[in-house]
Formats: structure tokens, C-alpha cells, sequence
């Protein structure tokens, strides 16, 4: 598939303000599915020094650092991408570890071991996991599978632009959520049953609401023995695949997010956003 992604964001501040260092995570992440065939960013003012690292995730991140002062910073990115092949192939899970609640090879087990914890679960969230887990019949890929399914039949959709996640407690009670939010949630689910999971932020070719406007996009992955790192996308009930393209991936969101940074001073701060993305297969 082919992407075209234009990805603005602009900040208006009330008064003059010093910006403090800026982290960004806008360029394609490093993917074997992903070819990248353009990339650009544009930032007013100009930084006084750039940094372009890969960070502890994997992710391309660009640092800026700035001087003086000013009343609006906007950042664009664009960037062209293929992706494929279409479809995905069978999944076939490593049969010494095809088993719930999941474990993993000692040498795997030890670097995923920050992507399992799954903190204090709610009595819902792990009742939840213990009810998906007989309906798989203690198969993980089945389990997944359930689970993709229940929150895309379960859970209804909506758009937060800004706003931190609900907990996985609040949208089970609500009903409803944000992309991020049942992200969290599948991972919550997921991480119950010892799975390695983490949190990626990015595009995708089609919205799951029928509407004009595009936001960013947020879906689980999990790590399968054999398999490695597996998308799914509860907001559409389908495997994330090539009409998914990365930025950033991370154990939680915060080291996910495109745009972060501070500014020094009392001035209110306006947020503007506009995405544009030409999606062909």
C-alpha cells in the first residue's frame, strides 16, 4: 500500500514564551513491512540545534533545542511510505509456548519482562482475561483473537483529541473510548495473561468512524514466541497490517507520544492540528 502523510501541529502562545527541548516521534518507525521513500520536517522558528537518535524503544526520534523566545511554535512532517505484502501470513506460534497464561524462552523472557507488567489489575479487567482465556481454550492466538473481538463488538468508538487515557476500569464501564484508550485496555487484558505488550502511535489508511476529519492512530501489539511483535486493531476488529504505519512504539503511551516538549513562562497555550493522508493499495 502506498501512504502519503502530511502531519501538522501548531502551538499559539498569549504571550512571548521560551521553548524548552522537544522530542519528536513523526518519521516512520524502522519496519521489514515499511519502505520509506520520502521524509521531510519543517520546524518555525528553526531550532538552534537538531538530533536525529534512535531511542531504548527502536523509534526514530528528532530532538530540538531553541533560543530566544516566541508566540507560536508549528511543526510539520511528511513523509511517503510503502507498505506490504498485503495480508498477513499464517501465525504460527512457537508449540513449546503455545499455552495460557503465556511464557516465554529465558533469553526472550528477560528483555520483555518491562513489557508484561501488567501493575494493578481491576477485578473486571482480570475477569475479563480469565473468561476470554477459557473461551480460547488456553490457545494464545485464539485468545488474541477474542479479545479483538470483544472490544471492537463492545467497546464504542469515539474521538478525544487531547486528554490523557482513561484507565482500562473506566472504559469497560463506560462502554466507549478513544483508539488509545482500548489500546490500553487490550494490553491490560493481554498482560493478564503474561503476554508482552506494548503501546504504538501512528496512521492508518481508514478510519473506523465514518467521518471527513483523520487523528492519529493508536493499537496494540504483542510479542509471540517465533512470531515475534503482532499488531491488532480493536478499533476495526481486524489485525494491524499494511494499511498500519508505525511512528513510535513503547510499553505506555507517554513513550509514544508525537509531539512532546514544555515552554518557560505564564502565556495560555492554543493546541492546532491538521493530518492530511492519501492511502492507495
Amino acid at each position: 500500500m502506498h501512504f502519503e502523510v502530511e502531519h501538522r501541529t501548531s502551538y499559539t502562545y498569549s504571550d512571548p514564551v521560551a521553548l524548552g527541548p522537544q522530542t519528536l516521534r513523526l518519521r516512520p518507525r524502522p519496519d521489514g513491512q515499511m519502505r520509506e521513500l520520502g521524509f521531510s520536517l519543517l520546524v518555525e522558528p528553526a531550532p538552534a540545534l537538531r538530533a536525529d537518535v534512535l531511542d531504548a524503544e527502536g523509534n526514530l526520534v528528532t530532538r530540538l533545542w531553541f533560543e530566544g523566545e516566541t508566540r507560536r511554535l508549528e511543526i510539520v512532517s511528511r513523509f511517503t511510505v510503502e507498505t506490504g505484502p498485503p495480508g498477513a501470513p499464517p501465525l504460527l506460534i512457537d508449540s513449546r509456548y503455545a499455552a495460557l497464561p503465556l511464557d516465554y524462552p529465558p533469553a526472550e523472557g528477560a528483555v520483555l519482562a518491562p513489557y508484561r507488567l501488567a501493575g494493578r489489575l481491576a477485578p473486571q479487567v482480570r475477569a475479563l482475561a480469565e473468561d476470554l482465556a477459557r473461551g480460547a481454550g488456553i490457545d494464545p492466538l485464539a485468545f488474541l483473537s477474542l479479545l479483538n473481538d470483544h472490544l471492537f463488538r463492545r467497546i464504542e468508538r469515539e474521538i478525544r483529541e487531547e486528554g490523557a487515557p482513561q484507565t482500562p476500569a473506566e472504559t469497560l464501564s463506560r462502554g466507549r473510548g478513544a483508539c488509545r484508550d482500548q489500546t490500553l485496555l487490550f494490553l491490560a487484558v493481554a498482560r493478564a495473561q503474561g503476554f508482552a505488550g506494548r503501546f504504538v502511535s501512528g496512521y492508518q489508511d481508514r478510519s473506523a468512524l465514518d467521518i471527513p476529519e483523520r487523528h492519529l492512530h493508536a493499537w496494540p501489539e504483542v510479542y509471540l514466541p517465533g512470531l515475534g511483535w503482532q499488531g491488532f486493531d480493536p478499533t476495526r476488529g481486524i489485525a494491524a497490517g499494511s494499511g498500519h504505519v508505525a511512528v513510535a512504539a513503547a510499553r505506555d503511551p507517554a513513550g509514544a507520544m508525537p509531539v512532546e516538549g514544555s515552554y518557560f513562562g505564564a502565556a495560555r497555550s492554543e493546541l492546532g492540528f491538521e493530518l492530511r493522508i492519501r492511502a492507495d493499495a
